[in-house]
Order: structure tokens, then sequence, then C-alpha cells
């Protein structure tokens, strides 16, 4: 059994996705670090909203986004900083309800959105997860 608030096993990426249960856990990993020519570092985080394991994709000092495991989906958070505001408010109207929903009801705090996103299918929603992280990459 897969355990992810044990600090003292590192997970692999692929223990991760096992745990999801998701074949779309690997999928979206793979395509960020197709897209983004980075690695998925795993890291334990002690914050007590959400101990555990999770994994960060970075690219040049930047998080693109930070993946939360969960049994049968995954959480992806996407910070939408001052500098992402205005293009994603740009294709908010282009994206799925859920999407829109989610960004509306995520308060603002210190000019950030900090938005947490579940993801169990390839559907709208994972592709406008993807064009939150090209978004990011990019600003």
């Amino acid at each position: 059994m897969i355990e992810l608030q044990n600090k003292n096993i590192c997970l692999t990426l692929e223990e991760i996705g096992e745990y999801t249960g998701s074949p779309v856990f690997m999928q979206f990993c793979g395509e960020i670090k197709e897209t983004y020519s980075c690695a998925g570092k795993i890291e334990y985080s002690s914050c007590s909203m959400e101990p555990g394991w999770n994994v960060k994709f970075k690219k040049a000092g930047r998080t693109l986004c930070t993946i939360y495991p969960r049994e049968t989906y995954f959480t992806v958070m996407v910070v939408v900083g001052p500098k992402q505001k205005a293009p994603v408010e740009g294709i908010l109207p282009e994206c799925s309800a859920e999407l829109q929903d989610i960004y509306n009801r995520t308060r603002e705090g210190n000019g950030q959105r900090w938005l947490m996103i579940d993801l169990e299918n390839r559907g709208q929603l994972y592709r406008d997860t993807l064009r939150l992280q090209e978004i990011r990459r990019n600003s």
C-alpha cells in the first residue's frame, strides 16, 4: 500500500501515479515534461492544509504547477499572479464552466489566486489546465 503521509519513504512518480489509479496522471505529467523540458520534482510538504508527497514542475526557477495525488484523481494547483491575471482573464470566457467557477470562487490574496483544479479525465478542464501552464510559463 502506498502511503502519501510517510515522509521517510520517498515515492517515485510511477508510485504516485499508481496511487491515483488514474492514467491521466502520467499523461498530464508527460505533457508538462515534454512541452517545457522539465522534470517533476517529488517533494514532501509538511503544510498543515496539504501534508504529504506532491510533484512540482518548475521551469527557469518558476513553479508551473504542483500536483497533489488523490485516490482516483489528482489536484493541480496553479498560481495566477499579477503577471498572469490579465492573460488568464482574457481566455477565461473560452474555458470550461468548471474552470470559470474555480477561478471566480478562488479568493485573491496578495495579488494571487491559488487555483485548485481536480482532474479525472482528459476533457475540457484538462485542456484548460494546460493552457494555464502555458500562460504561467510565458509571463
